[in-house]
């Protein structure tokens, strides 16, 4: 699989793996000025980034937040997983909101969120009367217990 990316903005930073053995790619963000985050404010960030998987394999681009920004800031992502579909050829935008009592200021080139490759399956969508049943059947939130 080849993973190509294209400069929408020449500043932007290309994704890397903190470590060899990251599951995730740090995008950062790509910004002409600072933008600060007010608690509970929400904005769209631009990473200057377009991408193309491909792959023999059908693949999505999953946007994950970053932990340490999360735990130590209060900022993630507004939809909690960001899907970019293999075949979106537009900016990669993060979605961050901050959750802390604090204003919040991001940077260009500050790390904001995550991106991990990952297989999709297709099935093919078939109407039916009945499910087949099993062991749980309808039970819903907390049926299995805590």
């Amino acid at each position: 699989m080849k993973l190509y990316f294209q400069k929408c903005n020449a500043q932007a930073i290309l994704p890397k793996r903190a470590t060899p053995q990251s599951a995730g790619f740090d995008l950062s963000a790509c910004l002409g000025e600072p933008v600060t985050l007010e608690p509970g404010q929400r904005a769209l960030i631009p990473t200057g980034l377009c991408a193309a998987p491909i792959s023999d394999t059908p693949v999505a681009l999953l946007l994950y937040a970053r932990s340490g920004l999360a735990i130590r800031h209060g900022i993630t992502m507004a939809n909690s997983v960001g899907v970019i579909d293999a075949d979106y050829r537009g900016e990669i935008c993060v979605p961050l909101i901050n959750l802390s009592q604090e204003p919040f200021t991001i940077t260009h080139g500050m790390r904001i969120a995550q991106l991990i490759v990952t297989p999709v399956l297709l099935p093919d969508i078939l109407e039916t009367d009945t499910l087949p049943a099993t062991q749980r059947g309808t039970g819903g939130f907390g049926s299995t217990g805590l």
